[in-house]
């Protein structure tokens, strides 16, 4: 039998309504880009997904109260990753942790592009490490590269945005990708099957990102592989809709039993889902 819990492992809250927008880098979302808890859950709900792991956006930078308060309101439906200052206290990670946050994330290509390679990085990763979290890195092309080998001797266990975002003009034997598949290989990092429509240069079904999608699957396994759609799809010049991204995934995994793992259970296993939320 099918369970009926499905996760979707990437989405922002942005409500900048009651949460204003913080001042410096990160993308500004337009009015009509964002989506609040209520608007997010009526989208999960006509797809029947069950949870969500929400990701802090850029827009918010290091206040993550916008995540933190869809998560206190989603009666056990939301946890997080959230996004902390390398000197932050251990006190503010550990509350962080106590209120469901399961990770952090470097978005490395808007809001800080040094977060690895700085002299006080080696102590963020030990931090990361010891909350037994996941560091969830946003990075695109061939940044991959220069940051594998520190991601691989970290100890950290890593998620990888949107199957490490390549560009399918260059194929899959580009070095930024092969970085990606060499984490794969080398570590057990687990990879988002999310945004599409962030690499494809095509429109829906991005047919462009079907040879990195079965790279990917071949060399991680489906039992590392997570899938997210990305909502509300801010900045993007592709019309999107959350119900394509679904079928997109039955696309690349034709087996039910496949898409059961990716869907419930690895989220489930990874991130401490429950199917009573």
């Amino acid at each position: 039998m099918t369970n009926p819990s499905r996760v979707d492992c990437h989405a922002h809250i942005i409500a900048p309504h009651a949460f204003p927008y913080t001042n410096g880098p990160g993308y500004k979302p337009r009015p009509d880009e964002t989506g609040d808890r209520e608007r997010f859950l009526d989208t999960l709900d006509a797809h029947t997904v069950s949870h969500a792991l929400l990701v802090q956006p850029s827009c918010y930078r290091y206040d993550n109260a916008c995540l933190l308060d869809a998560m206190a309101r989603s009666k056990g439906r939301f946890k997080g990753i959230a996004v902390v200052a390398p000197e932050a206290s251990v006190k503010e990670w550990v509350r962080l942790k106590e209120q469901g946050v399961v990770g952090v994330r470097l978005n490395l290509m808007r809001t800080d592009a040094e977060a690895l390679t700085r002299p006080d990085s080696r102590r963020f990763l030990a931090r990361v490490k010891d909350l037994g979290w996941f560091l969830q890195i946003y990075a695109t092309g061939p940044r991959w590269c220069g940051i594998q080998d520190i991601l691989l001797h970290s100890g950290v266990r890593v998620v990888i945005d949107h199957f490490g975002e390549p560009d399918p003009a260059h194929g899959i034997d580009q070095s930024g990708f092969q970085a990606v598949l060499a984490l794969g290989r080398e570590t057990d990092a687990i990879v988002k099957l999310s945004a599409p429509f962030r690499t494809s240069a095509q429109s829906f079904p991005h047919a462009d990102v079907d040879p990195f999608v079965a790279a990917i699957v071949d060399v991680f396994g489906v039992d590392r592989c997570v899938w997210g759609s990305d909502w509300p799809f801010i900045n993007t010049t592709q019309q999107v809709e959350y119900g394509n991204l679904l079928t997109l995934l039955t696309h690349w995994l034709p087996n039910p039993a496949d898409r059961e793992l990716v869907l419930w259970h690895n989220p489930a296993r990874c991130f401490g889902f429950t199917g009573d939320g």
